[in-house]
């Protein structure tokens, strides 16, 4: 008679099958796993994000940032908090976002001064570029210009340096930051015109501003979209705007070159995520800002600020400072400048 086999009776009756018992370990594991993957991505998700500026409140770069964030943070549906690091001409910010915890997420924004002049020139400045550091996104653009007080009798770049030369106890400049593209640019104008000046160096272009305005200092370089508004106030005068042709902002200033210095340069604000951050969510952040600046009003806001919006992509970005870096690095270094 037949009778069905033991390991046939298992089964119909609902016992383990061979092997079960070993198996569950192994789908339990990865169900643990699986959640917890979840819970740290709606934990990061929740968690704010944190924009990480070298300069203070009021200059191009914070500017920059706090355009990005307000828009930025509807996207991501959490805050998005601007911090304003200053100081050692924004290396601080930098080496502050370098150590950044891998659950705590962090951008910087940062310029050529920060993340170019700054590795070249300083012995140590406490982190890599490239290394250290991912491309997120190119957010805009901007060339720089040099500014005098009122009360400095001069009205075009050759007036300034024919001024200067007689006047060398005036002959200084102030710069947002000791070390960042405008002082290096600033020292540039110095040698092409053949004129030595002193290099006064400021926590930001807020201050800077303020000294300007108020005739501690004579002559000013920073980011032309900084010195514009008050240049229209008339309260002080730009007499050269530092890019290849005249500026749309306001077609009236002339170029360097057309003041008689063979001098161009322009500067740009980029998105930057430490290594800590997965690359997926480093990805994620760059399609997001790549987003925020397409949106026309997020352009507007770039354009009533003086400044030039970008939109690309993490790889242009990518591609943009590698093309940077080969022009300007080899300038940089036979500068000779050394804080």
């Amino acid at each position: 008679m037949w009778k069905p086999h033991p390991s046939s009776q298992t089964l119909s009756t609902g016992g383990s099958r061979p092997g079960q018992a070993r198996r569950r370990p192994l789908w339990a594991g990865l169900l643990a796993g699986c959640l917890a993957c979840c819970a740290a991505l709606a934990q990061a998700q929740e968690s704010p994000l944190r924009i990480v500026v070298g300069y203070a409140p009021g200059g191009s770069t914070d500017r920059v940032a706090r355009i990005v964030a307000d828009k930025l943070g509807s996207k991501l549906g959490t805050p998005v908090i601007v911090e304003n690091k200053t100081g050692a001409g924004g290396r601080l910010s930098a080496q502050a976002v370098k150590a950044a915890p891998a659950n705590q997420p962090t951008l910087l924004l940062a310029n050529p001064a920060v993340m170019l002049v700054a590795p070249l020139v300083f012995a140590d400045s406490g982190y890599d570029p490239e290394r250290d550091f991912r491309p997120v996104s190119h957010v805009n653009s901007y060339e720089f210009g040099v500014a005098v007080a009122t009360a400095v009798p001069v009205r075009e770049l050759p007036h300034l340096m024919a001024w200067l030369r007689a006047n060398p106890d005036k002959a200084n400049f102030g710069v947002p930051a000791t070390g960042s593209l405008p002082h290096f640019f600033g020292l540039m104008v110095g040698d092409t015109a053949q004129v030595r000046a002193e290099v006064v160096g400021y926590r930001g272009s807020a201050p800077l501003l303020n000294d300007l305005l108020g005739g501690q200092v004579p002559v000013a370089f920073d980011t032309f979209d900084t010195l514009l508004p008050q240049h229209e106030a008339g309260k002080i005068r730009i007499l050269a705007v530092s890019g290849a042709k005249r500026s749309p902002l306001d077609p009236k200033i002339p170029t360097f070159k057309e003041g008689g210095l063979n001098l161009a340069a322009t500067g740009w604000n980029t998105f930057f995520a430490p290594m800590s951050m997965p690359k997926a969510q480093a990805e994620r952040l760059a399609g997001l800002i790549h987003d925020v600046m397409k949106d026309p009003d997020t352009q507007r806001k770039f354009e009533a600020a003086k400044m030039t919006p970008e939109v690309a992509t993490m790889a242009q970005t990518e591609a943009m400072l590698k093309a940077y870096r080969a022009q300007w690095a080899p300038v940089v270094q036979r500068s000779g400048f050394k804080p």
